[in-house]
């Protein structure tokens, strides 16, 4: 449901409802949270909160911003104590547009001046607004707004002025035929005197709103009886605040320590919810490349390579936002010399052998790879020079492919395989979970009497009848040093 018509809901029930005082996108979350329907966005509060009075010394426009960061986080709606409109007819339109662009619900204006003053400061002071110029800012809001449920609210301040009953009757009237989708009767009284007087004479013409500041001692049953269609608690949550800080601050200051004060606020974690940091966290999983999570690479090497392919695998690397990178020695080995660097096989770890060269996009589609283990394999491995790890693959590759898994089948030489689909050319990437299935597979193959003569294409066999491996299929687009040395003996570009 959208958030107006949640609010015009409220307002126009059967039974009272409450609202809540918010002041900045934290208080906003944490009433949603505790279960009431509605946000009261005060003025009072706000202004209080950037360090201002409530005079209209923060501007419409920083309103906006506090309210745009409250209603992002929430999803119940707020009402805008929206003073006067922050000028005339015109800039009262002008709001209602803005409003409605960052989803708030609707807007409460009082009968007062431009710049207003808060009304439980001097009010019988306090000029009220000409009728039928706030009757025409009514008109001008309601005829703005895009939305039919957004609200408009009309704030009443005759007896916060002193001026009575009748005028405030007198307002009520106006502003209802004006268009006012709810009449907003304010008292300052600490009795309900004035507020009963008023629902007796008004009659249920209209939804009445009520801020009971003043009057907190009166039983809410009583506002039911008057029949009351919402109250505002207006200010508490600022207050509350206000006071929690002033004590905190005041003992730290005192004890010159923590020791006093820690277990009596919130928790670090509970600061970390409030702030989505949960849901932040799974984004990441779902939206950053692995290279973004932590991601590491091994550069294995099994023979004596040109110091430049290593320094271009490097440098593609860290191009690719992998800076933890190892070299590992392949002097005993292939399989030995992976088994000595288990411990750099972590949670995103990519392993390349040090004899091969490939164009970027291929290592930057790997990382990409949510699969737990998955190699690199050329459909291309007939024009190859020396074929040494042949697949064998649940599909041959196809255009057709894409959003599909291929796995490994079996990886052996030409001669040991029927259906050969493909190269392995000595790039693949572990997950967290893969790693643990591929240093479990190494201490399986490592106590083997001929582990030296092992390789990283008997590992994969043997990780096989552990946990599947994803096959990424490639056309080309990459060298071993065979083809490598040919290239440059003919002068090819490589």
């Amino acid at each position: 449901m959208k958030k107006t018509t949640q609010l015009k809901k409220l307002i126009k029930s059967n039974q009272l409802e409450s609202i809540m005082e918010a002041h900045n996108a934290l208080s906003a979350k944490i009433v949603e949270e505790t279960g009431f329907k509605g946000i009261w966005a005060s003025g009072l509060s706000m202004s209080a909160a950037l360090g201002v009075r409530d005079n209209n010394e923060a501007s419409w426009t920083q309103v906006l911003d506090v309210l745009e960061f409250m209603s992002d986080v929430t999803t119940i709606p707020i009402l805008l104590d929206g003073d006067t409109g922050y000028g005339n007819f015109n800039n009262a339109r002008r709001l209602v547009k803005k409003l409605e662009q960052r989803d708030i619900a609707g807007v409460c204006i009082e009968d007062k001046l431009f710049p207003k003053t808060n009304s439980f400061i001097r009010g019988e002071a306090q000029p009220l607004a000409d009728i039928n110029e706030f009757c025409g800012k009514i008109k001008a809001m309601k005829d703005t707004q895009k939305d039919e449920d957004f609200v408009v609210v009309s704030r009443v301040e005759a007896f916060i002025a002193g001026w009575g009953l009748k005028e405030a009757l007198k307002r009520a009237e106006a502003y209802r035929l004006a268009g006012a989708d709810a009449i907003l009767m304010h008292s300052k009284r600490s009795d309900t005197q004035e507020i009963e007087a008023f629902m007796k004479e008004w009659g249920n013409r209209h939804p009445v709103i009520i801020v009971p500041t003043k009057y907190y001692t009166t039983p809410t049953d009583l506002f039911r009886e008057l029949g009351v269609s919402l109250t505002i608690w207006a200010n508490h949550n600022l207050r509350a605040s206000i006071k929690s800080m002033q004590e905190t601050s005041s003992r730290i200051f005192y004890d010159d320590s923590l020791l006093h004060v820690e277990k009596e606020v919130a928790p670090l974690n509970e600061v970390f919810r409030l702030q989505g940091e949960e849901e932040l966290a799974a984004a990441e999983k779902r939206y950053l490349s692995s290279s973004q999570k932590n991601a590491n690479a091994m550069i294995l090497s099994r023979q004596s390579t040109a110091n430049h392919i290593i320094t271009e695998q490097i440098d593609q690397f860290k191009e690719c936002g992998v800076k933890d990178i190892v070299t590992i020695e392949g002097d005993t080995g292939e399989l030995l010399s992976l088994y000595n660097a288990k411990n750099h096989i972590g949670e995103n770890t990519i392993i390349s052998y040090n004899d091969i060269i490939y164009k970027s996009y291929i290592l930057q589609d790997l990382i990409k790879m949510d699969n737990e283990i998955a190699i690199v394999v050329d459909a291309d491995f007939e024009k190859t020079g020396e074929k040494r790890e042949l697949v064998s693959a649940s599909q041959p590759y196809s255009k057709y492919l894409y959003g599909k898994t291929v796995d490994l089948v079996a990886m052996a030489n030409k001669e040991g395989m029927d259906d050969i689909h493909g190269e392995f050319i000595g790039l693949w990437k572990v997950s967290e979970k893969g790693a643990a299935v591929i240093k479990g597979a190494l201490e399986d193959l490592i106590n083997k009497e001929n582990s030296i003569d092992l390789t990283i294409g008997d590992l994969l066999n043997h990780v096989l009848t552990l946990h599947p491996i994803t096959i990424n299929y490639i056309k080309g687009s990459w060298l071993d040093l065979e083809a490598y040395e040919k290239n440059l003996k003919a002068g090819d570009q490589v």
